[in-house]
């Protein structure tokens, strides 16, 4: 077995082969493209015929390289750059450099690999990251393009807020199309017309956000229906939600999940005490999504509530009760995950009832 580390960034790769006792056998650097790949999958195979690969950035600078040797059969393992500078700085010689990254990596795959996130072939939920990411992306132009009529129109009109429909409606937007100022001004005038320019941007980005809903609705409802199961979970959540466990079975427990999203704590015990530390790592975005779910629940779900005044009751604060009801979600939504993943190989994924046991447990 070959264990092969690799230092993705934008223009070239860096990789570095290493035995099952973790002696280098070679290393190779080349571009990023198809070519790249071609050659380092051909240079790899000249040590063994059975290989394991890690590739740091298999979803950024190295996702085409991922995608490559995942078509061509090969096992790849995705690596965190914290996990690599971690593994760096207990090197009997720390620094910073291609080939301590890549021999980092393929340290990592070579101790840990059987519990790694596996990468696998794109599928449909690399299309709906895609289309959220590009969705929050239109929103966000929104909120930007929205606070920059603000701005002007308090240089107007600052009682604006008195007279005209809130910006948020279509009422507002429609007003904006055509606003006009008394002031005889010229810069007034101007700051008008500039508000009329912008309200067509404005107008665009609402409407290709909301084409791209519907496109991410759609979708969700095909193959992802079980997530909605979960209390505050619609479809939108449910595709951005896809977007982010898939492809494939990246985590094989939701412990692994836990982690990913930085709600597994952190022990940090000492001289016999036993306790945990807030982790303030892992993907923000599942993080974010996650923390609106648990509010949601913290609203109206009556299970959620009950956990929420126990928690509180064995003397956490609110926002350690809030906490450990999104490590609870965590759980609820990896069985759920795995629900849609067997679904998925019959090209369909049913809706179906609720199920009993997470409304027991609150989530």
């Amino acid at each position: 077995m070959v264990i092969v580390g690799i230092d993705a960034h934008k223009q070239l790769h860096k990789a570095l082969a290493l035995t099952d006792a973790g002696t280098i056998l070679d290393q190779w650097q080349g571009p990023n493209s198809p070519q790249g790949w071609h050659s380092l999958h051909q240079w790899a195979t000249t040590f063994a015929d059975a290989r394991q690969w890690g590739i740091e950035g298999a979803w950024n600078y190295g996702r085409g390289l991922a995608q490559y040797l995942v078509a061509a059969g090969e096992t790849v393992y995705e690596i965190n750059p914290r996990w690599t500078a971690q593994r760096r700085g207990k090197a009997r010689k720390p620094g910073k450099s291609d080939h301590l990254d890549a021999h980092a990596v393929a340290q990592l795959v070579r101790e840990d690999g059987t519990t790694l996130p596996q990468v696998n072939a794109d599928d449909e939920t690399a299309i709906l990251d895609l289309l959220v990411t590009e969705r929050e992306g239109a929103l966000a132009e929104a909120t930007r393009l929205r606070n920059q009529i603000h701005q002007l129109l308090l240089q107007i009109d600052p009682e604006y807020k008195v007279h005209l429909p809130s910006l948020k409606t279509q009422a507002g937007l429609g007003i904006l199309a055509t606003y006009t100022t008394t002031s005889q001004h010229a810069l007034d005038q101007q700051r008008a017309a500039v508000i009329r320019r912008i309200a067509e941007r404005l107008h665009l980005a609402l409407t290709q956000a909301k084409e791209l809903a519907d496109q991410i609705r759609t979708h969700a409802q095909v193959h992802y229906t079980p997530l909605t199961q979960l209390r505050g979970v619609n479809l939108l959540t449910a595709g951005a939600l896809a977007g982010i466990l898939g492809p494939g079975r990246r985590f094989l427990t939701d412990a692994q999940l836990a982690a990913h999203a930085g709600v597994a704590p952190l022990e940090a015990s000492s001289a016999g005490r036993v306790r945990h530390r807030l982790n303030p790592g892992g993907n923000r975005r599942l993080n974010a999504i996650l923390y609106r779910i648990a509010l949601t629940q913290a609203r109206c779900y009556g299970a959620a509530q009950a956990y929420l005044a126990r928690r509180q009751a064995e003397g956490k604060t609110r926002r350690e009760a809030i906490r450990a009801l999104k490590r609870y979600l965590v759980r609820a939504i990896w069985r759920l995950w795995q629900e849609c993943q067997s679904s998925s190989a019959q090209h369909a994924c049913p809706k179906r009832a609720p199920s009993t046991h997470l409304r027991a447990r609150g989530v």
